[in-house]
């Protein structure tokens, strides 16, 4: 199973079309399915919902070029986990530490809203690289859309991994889920996610991280 899905996948047949029209509205634009962004060997993988159109559908990077990117990559760079300065373009030689980026819905949807039936089919490619990171020890969920997906790909049942702005869920054997508020714009206009609680997210996936390795040293 490829973690990334074709550069023309046809697996959703709205989201094809979408790209194709944007491929001729636009025609110098990414317009493809966005890959993963990161270190296949990082301990965090962070998840999304689906690219934006002029974000990272343009640039062809999760989170670049968009307002919820300036947000994200800020708050990476304050904990460690970029080198590098953020430009809002797949060019401007940022680079990830310990952290992989990627989208439960890997194509741009219309009004940004996928729908069930195109997050389900795109969840393989989230299961994939999940599988394809070995040293994986906290996933970050940003938004209802993207935690229902992993959880879904974690084998937690809903009723017991209900989404909820800074809950942690842990596996016996797998990952510890953290969950936040997306970083979109109108969640940070509307002040339900301020800076200061998506920093607090961080201090908290920091201290996961830290507390693997004391258990990895045990």
């Amino acid at each position: 199973m490829l973690s990334e899905p074709a550069s023309d996948c046809q697996l959703c047949p709205r989201l094809a079309t979408m790209r194709q029209r944007n491929r001729q509205a636009y025609p110098g634009w990414f317009n493809r399915p966005v890959p993963s962004f990161g270190d296949q060997n990082a301990r965090l993988l962070i998840v999304g919902l689906a690219p934006g159109l002029q974000g990272a559908n343009r640039t062809g990077r999760p989170f670049t070029g968009d307002y919820a990117g300036d947000l994200l990559y800020a708050t990476l760079a304050a904990h460690g986990f970029s080198t590098g300065q953020y430009g809002a373009s797949a060019q401007d030689g940022l680079q990830l530490v310990d952290c992989m980026i990627t989208n439960s819905v890997r194509c741009v949807p219309p009004q940004n809203k996928p729908d069930r039936t195109e997050i389900m089919t795109c969840r393989r490619h989230l299961d994939a690289t999940i599988r394809l990171m070995p040293r994986l020890k906290v996933i970050l969920a940003l938004g209802k859309i993207a935690h229902d997906s992993t959880a879904s790909v974690l084998g937690l049942r809903p009723s017991r991994a209900r989404f909820a702005h800074g809950a942690h869920h842990t596996l016996p054997d797998g990952p510890v889920l953290i969950s936040s508020y997306h970083c979109s714009r109108y969640n940070t206009n509307t002040r339900r996610l301020t800076p200061e609680m998506f920093d607090a997210v961080f201090e908290n996936i920091r201290d996961c991280l830290a507390a693997s390795l004391h258990q990895s040293a045990d």
